[in-house]
């Protein structure tokens, strides 16, 4: 490999070698623990700027060895371009390209959104609830025109059905600017609220709206009111957060009655009520916060329904109380606490209570009648399903929406009467080049971890994949933030599903799969449960003949990004290959910079190691770019954004060039920075499968599967 020079980036002859990253001197010491860092310089000193700008203020050392990385795949991965175009077009050809949603009804109008053949963006539209023509609020491919990225964060439509508030990013670094248009005009009014978390919630009678603005460290922390015509600078402040450790979001009760701002961490939360039919109205506490409690609330009738971990109820109960004696001590338990029944959300209606919860790793919704107790839940048969609950624009209904999907079945859309107990199917996935879902096999299987747990492993392969070892395997885990993977129809999977391979999601702790404590056991200092339970994950698919060892590509995205990170350093030789997407590898660096966004925040999930030593410590012992050693590697594809304000740049390429430098194998090793997005990629629903195309493709080609 040669010295990678850190001048402004030139045109390059092929073939071109690997990059080699510049190592410079640079240590810093925490209770007396030095750590050295030679691609530190990687990190911009002005990555603010950068998340505002993008490229255009990327200092030039920085902007030339990401471009000579991303030309170097290029070079690498050219001979997959047939492999990359044809799986684009079979990924496209499962898309209804004119795809709408299911229309909701809000007063006089249903609200929807829909896509045109071959746009990139959906359409916002509405259409008169009692009949008539269409009307285009909303053209995303309209006003895209111009942008290497666009993101639409919302839309939301005024009370009165006047006016819509839009928010949108165009640089990928999740700053979106709210505009308000005028709907019986299409004009957009002058109203331009810049820095914001992308959500509008209007008050009562459509005069005002309150949003979220993030701070120069990208940390959603103060809540504004801002009055319909008049300019950012003269907007109410609501709230202001000064712990920079909570994260403060909005939203509004089903009944449409309050304005509900969340103050959080992964761990803690506190809310507070307003009054959206009053625009003078302060905000008022409804519980103070307390180390370890959580709790959410919707309202409606005059009663709060506050979902909450409170007296010990691990897997959540559901509590009731009055706005005006909110406080814990008047909270009044209306569903208990159950343990191994995960309460996860909760909607009120004017007539019915709706929950979602999951058991024994599945989901339910359950409904109870507010008048007289009665209570049912909707549930399926199959053996791994996926179960969304969809809710309504409106208070004064019988009738949710709820989504429905396993591996091998396509999604559904139901409308449910909670009052006469009936489901209306209302849309039904279609994939226009065809599924046949008897050609395919889910199932559901437990694998025991390294002490003895099951971790439950959800499995699609084709009917005629054979069983005896030769199947490659793609892996998917996550495993953080208690987040739970669902078992949900993937069009893309198929691609590789129908070239042979065994995919597979391993629902590992630090997720909720199997109940709170499934989370509370994969974090902090029991974080390696998860990196074990992946690997036992995939050693038990070899066991039971899926798969073989060094035939399994890993598959994780952000935090399980830092699981792919960690589980390359620790089982290298049970995997062919891993695609680290947005990996969160610098674990402790980041875990040791406050002035990150994500950091303070952060640190009940994972340990502060500024404040702690044995926190240090304990990240230190996994962080995946501080355990790089010299040893042997599978193939690597890392993926990252240069304006991602979740898992910044450097990270991702930080760890290749350590890589680079202490690897023992000549396996293929790439990282691709696209210079034109942050966390979640390109914007464009095709250019997003033009991305997956590229990650399929290596998996292919490592796989022998070109």
């Amino acid at each position: 490999m040669s010295q990678f020079s850190a001048s402004k980036a030139t045109k390059a002859a092929y073939p071109l070698d690997a990059p080699r990253a510049e190592k410079r001197a640079y240590s810093v010491t925490h209770h007396g623990i030095e750590m050295t860092d030679a691609y530190a310089w990687l990190r911009a000193d002005n990555w603010q700027e950068v998340m505002h700008q993008g490229r255009e203020v990327l200092p030039d050392a920085i902007e030339s060895y990401l471009e000579a990385e991303n030309a170097y795949t290029n070079q690498e991965m050219a001979d997959t371009e047939t492999l990359q175009n044809a799986l684009f077009e079979e990924m496209k050809g499962r898309i209804k390209q004119d795809d709408s949603s299911v229309p909701s009804p809000d007063g006089p109008f249903a609200y929807s959104s829909r896509f045109i053949e071959g746009g990139q963006y959906p359409l916002v539209v509405r259409t008169p609830r009692e009949g008539g023509d269409e009307v285009i609020l909303f053209d995303g491919n309209k006003e895209a025109e111009g942008h290497a990225f666009f993101r639409l964060a919302s839309t939301a439509h005024s009370p009165d059905h006047a006016r819509l508030a839009w928010a949108v990013d165009t640089k990928g670094s999740e700053y979106f600017t709210i505009r308000v248009r005028n709907l019986a005009t299409g004009e957009d009014l002058s109203d331009q609220i810049e820095g914001t978390t992308g959500g509008a919630i209007w008050s009562a009678d459509s005069s005002h709206f309150y949003y979220t603005w993030l701070d120069d460290n990208h940390r959603p922390c103060k809540v504004f009111r801002h009055k319909i015509g008049t300019a950012q600078s003269d907007d109410a402040l609501i709230y202001e957060e000064q712990d920079p450790g909570f994260f403060v979001g909005i939203g509004k009760s089903q009944s449409g009655n309050h304005i509900i701002i969340d103050c959080h961490d992964h761990e803690t939360s506190e809310c507070y009520l307003l009054d959206a039919r009053d625009n003078e109205a302060k905000a008022r506490l409804i519980a103070a916060r307390e180390s370890g409690i959580e709790y959410s609330v919707d309202e409606g009738m005059g009663i709060l329904y506050i979902l909450t971990n409170a007296d010990g109820a691990e897997d959540f109960k559901l509590v009731t109380a009055a706005p005006t004696q909110s406080g814990r001590e008047h909270w009044q338990d209306m569903i208990a606490h159950e343990p191994g029944r995960l309460i996860l959300s909760h909607e009120i209606f004017k007539r019915h209570l709706v929950w979602m919860e999951r058991a024994n790793g599945l989901p339910r919704i359950q409904i109870r009648n507010i008048a007289n107790g009665a209570q049912h839940a909707i549930a399926f048969e199959e053996e791994a399903y996926a179960l969304g609950l969809g809710g309504s624009l409106e208070f004064d209904t019988d009738v949710i929406r709820f989504s429905y999907s396993s591996m091998t079945t396509p999604s559904r859309t139901y409308d449910y009467n909670m009052a006469s107990r009936s489901r209306t199917l209302r849309k039904e996935q279609e994939i226009p080049s065809g599924h046949d879902a008897s050609q395919y096999v889910t199932r559901r299987l437990m694998a025991a971890s390294h002490d003895g747990v099951e971790v439950p492993v959800t499995l699609l392969y084709r009917k005629d994949t054979p069983l005896d070892g030769s199947a490659p395997c793609l892996l998917y885990g996550y495993g953080s933030y208690g987040i739970s993977i669902p078992a949900s129809f993937s069009t893309n999977a198929l691609s590789l599903v129908d070239r042979g391979f065994v995919y597979a999601i391993a629902h590992i702790r630090g997720g909720k799969e199997k109940g709170f404590a499934w989370y509370s056991n994969g974090k902090r200092e029991k974080k390696p449960n998860t990196f074990k339970d992946f690997i036992a994950a995939g050693e038990f698919l070899v066991e039971q003949g899926y798969t073989a060892r060094g035939r399994i590509v890993a598959e994780g995205g952000s935090a399980g990004g830092m699981l792919m990170g960690a589980v390359a350093n620790m089982a290298p030789d049970l995997f062919s290959g891993i695609l680290a997407l947005v990996p969160f590898v610098d674990v402790l660096n980041t875990m040791l910079d406050d002035t990150l966004p994500l950091t303070p925040p952060e640190w009940p999930e994972w340990g502060n190691p500024i404040a702690s030593e044995e926190d240090y410590r304990t990240i230190a012992a996994y962080s995946p770019y501080d355990q790089v050693r010299e040893q042997s590697y599978p193939a690597i594809l890392a993926v990252g954004g240069l304006t991602d304000p979740r898992v910044t740049y450097w990270e991702p390429a930080k760890w290749v060039a350590k890589l680079r430098e202490k690897r023992l194998d000549d396996n293929l090793l790439l990282l691709k920075i696209n210079m034109d997005s942050g966390h979640a990629g390109a914007s464009g629903r095709f250019d997003r499968l033009k991305e997956t195309a590229l990650e399929y493709a290596f998996a292919l080609k490592i796989s022998g599967k070109l």
